[in-house]
């Protein structure tokens, strides 16, 4: 229980330690901007303002684009009553309110959960796990994801997804103002203009790189976690190994509508298996094989 809490409170301070970090960066590349049009605090403050206005309406309504986008649809108990009371069953053994169950039509085997809070959460599977997983396995795996809900990933994540963002539609615009824009419109001029022009200039380049590494390795540190937490949950670590063997085994582990700013919250990789070193660097989770390891000797 201590570690639950001990969770929840690592996951909220780090979520405004991220707001921070990710601020640092979108006031720098607004002063940019700002700085190459001629005004510097004007930038500043105008990156702020549409950051601000950005991050409310997707942190308020970020969970239902998420949900429309992967063609999820609510579950009833009449057609899925096993998923339907296993949800129910779970969300009562971790003391929190029952998410909604949502599922997907696609035959890989996956699963993710959303939402902004225990309050404003939902489950969503795919019907190719409902059909391959057996009850231990299912509620592994809704287990794993009740996990995320209860020690505020999903909030920690969809944060992590509205700055990135934030950031990668600043440093977009930054690079066509450099690119298409002249020599600039700035009334300043000199080496110093030089030195804040190539400074934007590498900062509109990196920052969108750095924002999405930080995304991913936070999300493949979550999994371990919601891993542990989903087995503890259930008391018996060998449901959701079993689950990610067969996970793992998927021969069409692609989900059709997944896309690259959804693919950190599945419980496994829903696109298909490559390899490489960026592959590795930029991957969304970590190697599933562990993962196993992990559990098999809890």
């Amino acid at each position: 229980m201590k570690i639950a809490f001990d969770e929840i409170r690592a996951n909220k301070f780090k979520s405004w330690l991220l707001i921070v970090i990710f601020a640092v960066l979108i006031g720098a590349l607004g002063a940019a901007a700002g700085f190459f049009y001629g005004s510097l605090y004007f930038g500043f403050i105008f990156a702020v303002i549409v950051a601000l206005i950005y991050a409310l309406i997707m942190f308020k309504s970020g969970d239902k684009m998420i949900l429309k986008m992967s063609g999820a649809r609510p579950v009833t108990k009449q057609e899925f009553p096993h998923l339907y009371h296993t949800v129910e069953g779970l969300a009562v053994a971790a003391g929190i309110p029952t998410p909604k169950a949502y599922v997907i039509e696609d035959s890989a085997l996956n699963a993710f959960a959303t939402g902004r809070d225990p309050k404003n959460a939902s489950i969503t599977v795919t019907t190719g796990l409902l059909k391959v997983m057996n009850r231990q396995e299912l509620e592994g795996v809704i287990a794993h994801e009740m996990s995320h809900i209860k020690n505020f990933d999903i909030r920690f994540m969809m944060l992590t997804v509205v700055l990135v963002g934030i950031i990668t539609l600043l440093s977009q615009f930054l690079l066509r103002s450099f690119l298409w824009g002249g020599r600039g419109r700035s009334k300043n001029s000199g080496q110093l203009a030089i030195v804040f022009i190539a400074a934007g200039l590498i900062l509109a380049i990196l920052s969108p790189i750095i924002g999405e590494m930080v995304k991913l390795a936070i999300s493949r540190k979550r999994e371990y976690m919601a891993d542990a937490s989903g087995a503890v949950l259930t008391r018996y670590p060998p449901g959701l190994a079993s689950a990610l063997k067969k996970i793992s085994k998927d021969p069409d582990p692609l989900v059709d509508k997944a896309n690259q700013a959804t693919a950190h919250l599945f419980i496994s990789t829903p696109f298909r298996k490559s390899k490489g070193f960026l592959t590795g660097l930029f991957m969304t989770h970590p190697p599933i094989e562990e993962r196993i390891r992990r559990l098999e000797a809890m």
